[in-house]
């Protein structure tokens, strides 16, 4: 897995704070990022922060660049629908020879590892024959309809990929691009960097935090899992490890 900020808002903190700055104090649109210091910024962050409100953080975004990570977490981050994805596609990428997540439960088991491989192999086999069969297929049809050889062979790869991509193991990996502002990555830290979120986006959400936490340290100084800022909202599935929750992401 690679995460990569690959942009975000200008001085993400200090609109921020000049948002909340408007919403308490009058004066007008020209004047209000006047006098917002270090301080005074950082000030107007814990304030938000402490009273719970939030909007004013949605005025910033993050976008990422996200590598090896597999099409099984692409069906959970996007459930997380205030946000932008973009996605390799596998309709109009060939899967030549997929690269996949490997569970780390499967990989430390050398029998589970050998069933897996054996399956990502069956797969790739399945896929690339799928592939051929399909693509002279359509291929011919399209040049029975009058599309020049070489025009209906690239067409009828492509339209081989459409249908032969559904053998494509959740494991088959993927690349993406993301973009949140503060309010929704502040929902997702809360939901994803619990221990009870499933391992890769669990990952992969630490990463996005650590990405945001060198540019926003006050921003996300109290971003994570919800037990970051109050009791466990888990109730009897708790992990049970609040503390060191804590301790862990204060120290991200």
């Amino acid at each position: 897995m690679k995460v990569t900020l690959l942009a975000h808002t200008p001085d993400p903190e200090r609109t921020v704070a000049a948002a909340a700055k408007l919403c308490y104090a009058s004066g007008d649109i020209e004047t209000v990022m006047e006098g917002l210091t270090d301080e005074k910024t950082e000030s107007f962050l814990e304030m938000l922060a402490q009273i719970g409100h939030e909007s004013p953080i949605e005025h910033v975004s993050f976008t990422f660049g996200i590598e090896g990570v597999s099409r099984a977490l692409l069906a959970q981050i996007t459930r997380h629908r205030i946000a932008s994805f973009s996605v390799q596609s596998q309709r109009y990428v060939r899967e030549g020879s997929f690269d996949y997540v490997v569970p780390p439960a499967i990989a430390e088991n050398p029998e589970a590892m050998a069933v897996f491989t054996q399956a990502m192999r069956a797969a790739q086999e399945s896929y690339d024959e799928l592939v051929r069969i399909l693509s002279d297929q359509r291929t011919q049809e399209l040049i029975a309809g009058g599309k020049p050889e070489k025009e209906a062979a690239r067409a009828g790869g492509k339209l081989a990929n459409e249908d032969a991509r559904f053998v494509l193991p959740n494991a088959c990996d993927t690349k993406m691009i993301v973009t949140m502002n503060a309010r929704s990555l502040m929902n997702f830290f809360h939901h994803r960097c619990c221990n009870r979120a499933q391992w890769e986006i669990r990952e992969l959400a630490t990463e996005m935090l650590r990405e945001v936490r060198r540019v926003a340290p006050t921003l996300f100084a109290k971003a994570g899992p919800k037990c970051m800022t109050g009791k466990c909202p888990e109730g009897k599935m708790s992990c049970g490890r609040m503390e060191e929750m804590r301790a862990k992401f204060s120290a991200l």
